[in-house]
């Protein structure tokens, strides 16, 4: 009898050995390259700097824990488009940052540097929906001419497959990726004016700018 337990026990333990094998095995590259629109809105009156760090261009998503298979996830071309283009939109002027805090030109008012503090998702087989879910939460920094910290703030966004067929567990991670990505944008544009901190530097600059008599310098 001891033998008979012995040899299921023996079975169950190679089982779970040939399962985390299998996953260990399984590798998922994914490459996020989106394309967004830019927002329609009238452009706060300000000149900004916009620096994503090399960390932020480039960013990985790298995960290989013993109940998942493998993942790499690389967004960084895709939120550099993102935060380029709506960042674009939403001042008289932007200016990309090749570096920061050094070398900053002249005339920028405010300096915005996004940063990726995490990124989660779901897979169908853990939700039992057939499409995949992400969770992206950026942390974001300005600060002023003399390198003075105005506003931190948090964006979070989520997205998900936006359908059940899926091609490929890749194309459809990156098509959730891409949903959440918008969410972001959209949060970006319409949040900042709401950042308390942010909103009283753009009431300021404002009224420097309605206090400026006809023909004076800009």
């Amino acid at each position: 009898m001891n033998r008979l337990l012995n040899g299921f026990g023996a079975i169950r333990y190679f089982t779970l050995v040939a399962t985390v094998s299998l996953l260990a095995a399984c590798s998922h590259t994914v490459s996020v390259d989106g394309e967004f629109p830019a927002p329609v809105g009238s452009p706060h009156p300000l000149t900004v700097g916009v620096y994503l760090s090399d960390d932020f261009r480039q960013f990985t998503y790298s995960e290989n824990r013993d109940d998942r298979e493998e993942w790499n996830i690389n967004t960084g071309r895709a939120q550099k488009n993102l935060f380029e283009t709506v960042l674009g939109s939403m001042f008289k002027e932007t200016v990309n940052l090749a570096q920061y805090p050094s070398n900053l030109p002249q005339g920028v008012d405010l300096v915005i540097v996004p940063e990726v503090r995490e990124l989660q998702f779901t897979m169908p087989r853990e939700t039992r929906v057939n499409i995949f879910e992400v969770w992206i939460k950026y942390d974001m920094h300005a600060y002023n001419q003399q390198g003075d910290s105005v506003a931190e703030w948090v964006i979070t966004a989520y997205g998900k497959t936006p359908t059940a067929f899926l091609k490929s567990q890749e194309a459809a991670l990156a098509q959730a990726i891409n949903v959440a990505l918008r969410d972001a944008g959209a949060t970006l544009y319409t949040g900042f004016e709401r950042v308390p901190e942010l909103q009283a530097f753009i009431a300021s600059k404002e009224r420097a700018l309605s206090m400026k008599q006809p023909g004076d310098n800009e």
